[in-house]
Parts: C-alpha cells; structure tokens; sequence
C-alpha cells in the first residue's frame, strides 16, 4: 500500500467528491427586486398560569428584645422561600428594625 497520495486524492479524502461548478448567474435576473413576502404568525401563544395550591412557606421563630439579657419578645416569621438561611436572613432583617438585639430560635417548614 502507498503512502504517497497526490493531492486530487487528499482532496477527496478530505472533502468528499469535487462538486459540480455553479451555474452562471443571469445578469437580467439579478437586476430585478426579488419579491418580498411577509408572513404573518397566525398562532397566538397563551402563557399556562401556575397554580396557587402550593406555595413554599418557612416558618421561622425568633427572640427579640432591645436590653441585654432583659425581657425579649418571640416573634414569627412566615417567608415564602424553600431556603432556611433566606427565610432567616429576612426574618432578621425585619426584626432588626424594630429591636436591638435579636437571636434565631427555629426554622420549621410549614
């Protein structure tokens, strides 16, 4: 078997069978505007609404007061989030508004 392939044969391998060669272009043709046809989309594409059966919801309890070790008042938090450290960071923000000092108790799934 030979190595030596000309390069008509590496062509072909690489390529595949030359192609014919393109048809001459008609001059008077292209002088001409090609016909511009605008299609309008007859299908109306409705959005499918989801569902309000199930909402993800945490339920996160908190301990608030504004003295150091003095009276607190426990406050919960309903967030709609799957996430624990959202719920709780939201929970905390909200409370932290109102009260100095403020302590997670739980965060429960409902």
């Amino acid at each position: 078997m030979t190595t030596e392939l000309t390069e008509e044969e590496m062509r072909w391998a690489l390529f595949g069978a030359p192609e014919a060669p393109a048809s001459v272009i008609d001059t008077h043709e292209q002088d001409t505007a090609p016909e511009i046809v605008i299609a309008e989309q007859t299908k109306v594409v409705k959005k499918k609404k989801l569902s309000k059966s199930f909402t993800p919801r945490l339920k996160v309890t908190l301990r608030a007061g504004n003295e150091f070790e003095g009276k607190m008042h426990e406050i919960v938090h309903e967030a709609d989030t799957l996430s624990s450290l959202v719920a709780e960071q939201e929970a905390t923000k909200l409370a932290k508004k109102k009260f100095r000092f403020v302590e997670v108790i739980s965060v429960k799934s409902m």
